[in-house]
């Protein structure tokens, strides 16, 4: 499924007509790399969050990465203050499934302090750190009658009000691995609504989830990133075209977790991305 938004780009395609030739392509290969899909989304007012971390190794163009069984995955907060005896200041997480790591934790540890991540993968190890990025609830939701390009579409409205005091950067998920980027530049303190098109008709009572996430700026820009080079149509931890490097870093063998730059081996980090958002969601029912 693709996407539009009211901003877009036209793609022109040249098609040849007659020619039967068979052309052989050489697709870009690279030695297979860890993805990591470690984005926490936050629910502030449950008392606890399940915390889930998805493992896999790139594949060839074209191809779907498989999740893998690694060693340990382990969040850790050094400024959480434990609530009781049996309480600690990380949490472990557990494979319940091929590449799927997780794990319960009051979510105060999530909300409060820096997180780091732990990935242990035979004789290798992976880190990345952040904090904890608040968001702002959906004000409406709503279905719209235009289109941009054919009648198979659904126009969905959605408004939010942005936080005056701060800069914020926000990632709209609209279910179906599409994704938007926003920054408040041009809205910073007030209301800003815009239209998205989903490239499908949607059959009467089909219900849409659309979440608004939190970013820091670094996410954002991942985000982006992910999104032009993907053309919008695949997930953000899918292998894309071309490498887009997040904020997992491997750190085999370094001595100081405060120089991350691996400047002396470039080419030896994973895929994917380590951030702990706040999530508001809204549902819409089409009509």
């Amino acid at each position: 499924m693709g996407k539009s938004f009211y901003f877009f780009l036209l793609s022109i395609t040249i098609f040849s007509i007659g020619c039967e030739d068979v052309i052989d392509v050489d697709l870009p290969t690279e030695k297979p790399r860890l993805v990591v899909d470690a984005v926490i989304r936050i629910d502030t007012s449950e008392a606890f969050t399940m915390a889930q971390v998805k493992i896999a190794l790139s594949s060839s163009f074209f191809e779907n990465n498989d999740g893998i069984d690694v060693d340990m995955v382990q969040i850790q907060n050094l400024e959480y203050v434990p609530q009781s005896s049996l309480d600690q200041n990380f949490i472990l997480l557990n494979s319940e499934e091929t590449g799927v790591y997780r794990g319960s934790k009051n979510t105060n540890f999530f909300t409060e302090g820096p997180l780091d991540l732990h990935i242990n993968y035979g004789e290798e190890s992976f880190y990345a750190r952040t904090r904890f990025v608040p968001s702002v609830p959906i004000d409406t939701l709503a279905q719209g009658d235009e289109t941009l390009f054919s009648e198979d579409e659904t126009e969905v409205k959605v408004t939010f009000t942005d936080i005056g005091d701060r800069d914020d950067f926000y990632i709209i998920d609209f279910g179906f691995n599409e994704f938007l980027v926003t920054e408040d530049e041009f809205y910073q303190g007030q209301t800003f609504g815009f239209s998205y098109f989903y490239d499908e008709k949607f059959e009467s009572g089909r219900e849409l989830e659309i979440g608004i996430l939190g970013a820091d700026e670094p996410f954002y820009n991942y985000m982006n990133q992910v999104i032009v080079q993907s053309g919008g149509d695949q997930g953000p931890f899918q292998t894309p075209a071309t490498t887009v490097r997040g904020n997992v870093f491997n750190v085999t063998g370094i001595d100081n977790m405060e120089v991350l730059d691996n400047v002396e081996r470039t080419n030896n980090f994973a895929l994917g991305y380590f951030a702990v958002v706040q999530e508001y969601k809204k549902t819409l029912t089409i009509q």
